[in-house]
């Protein structure tokens, strides 16, 4: 039996080694004061994109963020059928158990599923096939049709519209859940949409008032 690791496991293990070396040894005490749980004031919801990594782009310390990742960074609306909804159960320990103060809902450029929910090219297609990411995407099927109307299918800006739009639903979908818009309306919570730009690395925050992304200065 081969027991020598990937070259993909070897590159994991090495950066586990960086880790140890330099996030772990030198933060001994953060790392001792999580042990006896967590209290980050924030939760943001990204998109699965390797490119996108929400540590990363905040640089912030273990602990400070509680992150949900999953394909276009979308939350479904509230429901109680029954099923597993993964998106719903993370927001109610975020937001009923770790008393986050913030929501950021954080799109990204060259997003390939907000890309394949604007030409709907995995509608039809079978779990397994496709069909899971044409079932999720399908959230976004509302907020396309404008975006078609105005850009089309096709080209670099109907993606970033669909990229844009997509925060949006998000943060709508995000005010059907009663924990969420009590909280928001006594101003406990605070709901905040952004859009990272991979081809530039600039961060947008979305003004909801005019509806409009601005790069962060």
């Amino acid at each position: 039996m081969n027991t020598k690791p990937s070259l993909e496991l070897a590159s994991l293990i090495e950066g586990y080694r960086r880790f140890r070396a330099n996030g772990w040894n030198p933060r001994r005490e953060r790392w001792a004061a999580l042990r006896e749980g967590q209290e980050p004031r924030v939760m943001v919801i990204a998109c699965s994109d390797s490119r996108v990594d929400p540590a990363q782009i905040f640089d912030v310390d273990p602990g400070q963020i509680f992150v949900v990742r999953n394909v276009a960074a979308m939350v479904p609306p509230f429901e109680t059928s029954p099923g597993h909804h993964g998106v719903s159960a993370a927001l109610e320990f975020a937001v009923q158990v770790l008393r986050v103060r913030e929501i950021v809902v954080m799109g990204h450029g060259m997003c390939g599923g907000c890309k394949a929910a604007l030409t709907q090219e995995l509608a039809g297609t079978e779990p397994g096939k496709g069909g899971f990411i044409a079932d999720w995407i399908e959230l976004l099927d509302g907020a396309r049709e404008e975006v078609v109307h105005k850009h089309g299918t096709q080209g670099r800006e109907a993606e970033k519209a669909m990229e844009l739009a997509g925060v949006k639903v998000s943060l709508a979908n995000l005010r059907t859940f009663p924990c969420v818009s009590e909280l928001e309306s006594r101003g406990k919570l605070t709901l905040r949409g952004a859009f990272f730009a991979i081809s530039d690395g600039l961060l947008h925050v979305l003004d909801e008032e005019s509806g409009e992304f601005s790069p962060v200065e």
